[in-house]
């Protein structure tokens, strides 16, 4: 198994593309610390990971807030020691015109995008040897749409700060790599006011959390061991649809 006595740090772990990815490592052997705001989904991926015969640490923390993200860390460390692989997969989007959104929620979108991952990072990479970091961007970053620029540009930023990190740390530490996703089956897809208004349309397949938990686990793993500081597209040939 892939992830045998690897400890996976795992952000957005409580739904999605985040709480898949923390059940697929945990059914090969990976130790995972779960990191999510919601406790009462916190303790169903507890329960779900405990029957696979896992272990798993729930840490509640606001990847938008530095000292959360700090403690999550702390508590991982003082529990196995070290950190394998990091996912950077929690995120947030806006919908509002340029010239209508606040300074604060521009802030806030980014710290949650694009700081955390910096942070964590800062953080996990001194801890890490031949480990493997994955950030979760979107499609968005190459092609997008109206009234999603914050976060257009906040994974646009992303994928050009794994391209330049990797260049930074050698890949005997880590590895650092970016999965971009196109539409996923997710409560961030369903909440999207430009899905549910029509405004934007969506066309060829929709895909399914695990089958984005299916990437992360390869570039996680020693079988992408060349594979080093690019974006892996994974949408179902969306982008040559845009």
């Amino acid at each position: 198994m892939r992830f045998t006595d690897k400890v996976c740090f795992i952000t957005g772990a409580t739904s999605g593309i985040g709480r898949a990815t923390a059940l697929q490592m945990a059914r090969e052997g990976g130790k995972i610390a779960a990191v999510g705001r919601d406790a009462a989904e916190g303790q169903e991926v507890v329960a779900e990971i405990k029957k696979l015969g896992g272990e798993i640490l729930f840490l509640k923390a606001d990847v938008g807030k530095d000292r959360q993200l700090a403690a999550a860390v702390r508590k991982t460390l003082a529990r196995w020691g070290r950190i394998d692989v990091l996912v950077n997969d929690a995120a947030m989007m806006t919908y509002e015109p340029i010239l209508k959104i606040t300074s604060k929620a521009w802030d806030q979108l980014f710290a949650v995008n694009l700081r955390a991952l910096f942070r964590l990072c800062q953080l996990c990479l001194p801890h890490m040897q031949h480990g493997a970091v994955v950030a979760v961007s979107s499609v968005h970053a190459h092609q997008t749409s109206a009234n999603v620029v914050p976060y257009a540009a906040s994974k646009g930023a992303m994928e050009a700060f794994v391209r330049g990190l990797s260049l930074e740390i050698p890949h005997t530490q880590a590895r650092i790599n970016a999965v971009a996703p196109g539409a996923v089956d997710t409560p961030m897809l369903h909440d999207n006011p430009n899905i549910k208004s029509g405004a934007e349309h969506l066309s060829g397949q929709i895909g399914k959390p695990r089958e984005l938990a299916a990437a992360i686990c390869f570039l996680a793993s020693s079988e992408a061991s060349f594979v080093n500081g690019t974006t892996l597209v994974v949408d179902g040939g969306r982008l040559a649809q845009l």
